[in-house]
């Protein structure tokens, strides 16, 4: 067995806490804020499309919005990125993903206690937040992964799986697990947002906080010890 440190932010932990977070998103915004996909922008062009075509401009709009956002959502995470990294040199307190996930906590407690009426503006708001969680976090251990969305890592760890199969590949078999681990937790996420969604209503949008906390506390460690064989 070999021991190795990688950076906190590309950690299995941090990687499997926001996947919890991802798919409490999705589950919360189907349920109880009209339906909308908050990750999954896919769904939302295709409903887009549906709408457009069936002349539903109204709920055509429904869905363009987090579409827009979650592009904004991209952008502002760059912005972010660039000036973290500007100021590497500087004596900061905050890593600039500690900055994002902030935001996050943040923007998400203020989404939380909007009624009903304000659907539209509670969608538009947790589609920003994870297109910055997801431009943020995107390895781990080094291989791409998506924390708040499942179709690319269901690819790459079957890909991984049959790699492994074929060769014996230790280093494919890890990266299978891996992309598998996140994949549970996403679904963990989807049932605990569905379960609490049900038993809470719109504030149960508040629980997704607690793994982000943890998140944003365990990256002012910044190296992750791991060991493999």
């Amino acid at each position: 067995m070999q021991q190795t440190k990688g950076q906190m932010s590309e950690s299995l932990l941090l990687g499997a806490l926001l996947a919890i977070a991802g798919g409490f998103f999705d589950a919360y915004t189907y349920l109880c804020r009209g339906g909308v996909f908050a990750n999954a922008q896919t769904g939302n062009i295709v409903l887009f499309g549906l709408n457009l075509a069936e002349q539903q401009w109204q709920r055509a709009l429904s869905y363009l919005l987090p579409i827009l956002a979650f592009a904004l959502g991209v952008v502002a995470a760059e912005f972010v990125k660039r000036r973290g990294k500007s100021r590497k040199k500087k004596h900061t307190v905050l890593h600039w993903r500690q900055v994002i996930v902030l935001a996050e906590i943040i923007l998400l407690a203020i989404v939380a206690l909007q009624p009903q009426r304000m659907n539209a503006v509670v969608n538009i708001v947790i589609s920003f937040v994870c297109a910055m969680q997801v431009e943020s976090f995107r390895k781990v251990r080094g291989s791409a992964f998506a924390t708040t969305m499942c179709t690319g890592n269901l690819r790459s760890g079957t890909e991984q799986l049959l790699i492994w199969q074929h060769t014996g590949d230790q280093n494919a078999a890890r990266k299978a697990r891996h992309y598998y681990v996140i994949i549970l937790f996403f679904i963990l996420g989807g049932a605990l947002g569905a379960l609490l969604t049900d038993a809470l209503g719109e504030r149960a949008l508040l629980l997704t906080c607690a793994p982000l906390l943890v998140v944003f506390a365990l990256m002012f460690r910044e190296e992750e010890a791991h060991t493999f064989r």
